[in-house]
């Protein structure tokens, strides 16, 4: 007679391992869980509707995509819209190109308005863009830092060639901290309102 536990015990030893195996991808199940939960936060505390937010990602995408598929890598150009408001920067070879970059992203649907700040210059290498990324990050954690209130979801920093733009739906009191604390930033050479300005909520 075949002897039960000497067949219980490889099973129970292979449902172990088989769940083991599980483990990694149960776990990325839980993390993606938890940055949906993160991001619809967000998207709640944001004061642009959602469906403006899903507008920017778009017509940053949409942007970024045909700027590509027209000029490839002879241009180097960031896509920023705030609230259907597109910030365009970096760098094109000239004047020409520069305003055909422009008429690329006012054709695209949802755009209400440009802000053409591309430089006329060489592509920016990979350290620069690196410390642009690193001034934007200084930036943000000093809005943390200064317990001013302003929320990284209502002011939107981009940083090209050390020059800061601020975007957002902010009041003019909220606009002048983060102008005052991107401005006094290390490394910030210029700041930029890019904002559009709202009431201050009554009281």
């Amino acid at each position: 007679m075949t002897n039960m536990k000497s067949i219980v015990s490889p099973l129970r030893a292979f449902a172990v391992l088989a769940l083991l195996g599980l483990a990694p991808q149960l776990q990325g199940c839980v993390e993606m869980a938890v940055v949906g939960a993160g991001a619809a936060v967000m998207a709640a505390d944001d004061r642009r509707s959602v469906g403006a937010q899903a507008e920017d990602k778009d017509i940053g995408l949409r942007a970024e995509s045909r700027i590509n598929d027209r000029f490839g890598e002879k241009v180097h150009i960031n896509v920023n819209s705030y609230n259907r408001n597109a910030l365009l920067t970096g760098e094109a070879p000239d004047l020409a190109t520069k305003a055909d970059i422009e008429r690329i992203v006012r054709e695209i649907p949802n755009v209400r308005g440009v802000v053409n700040e591309i430089q006329i210059a060489g592509v920016s290498s990979y350290s620069a863009r690196g410390n642009d990324s690193y001034l934007t990050s200084k930036v943000k954690a000093r809005f943390i830092d200064s317990n001013s209130g302003i929320s990284a979801n209502d002011v939107k920093v981009v940083t090209e060639s050390g020059v800061v733009y601020l975007l957002g739906l902010v009041t003019r009191k909220e606009a002048e901290a983060a102008v005052e604390i991107a401005r006094t930033t290390g490394g910030v050479q210029k700041v930029v309102r890019v904002f559009e300005y709202i009431e201050p909520p009554a009281k």
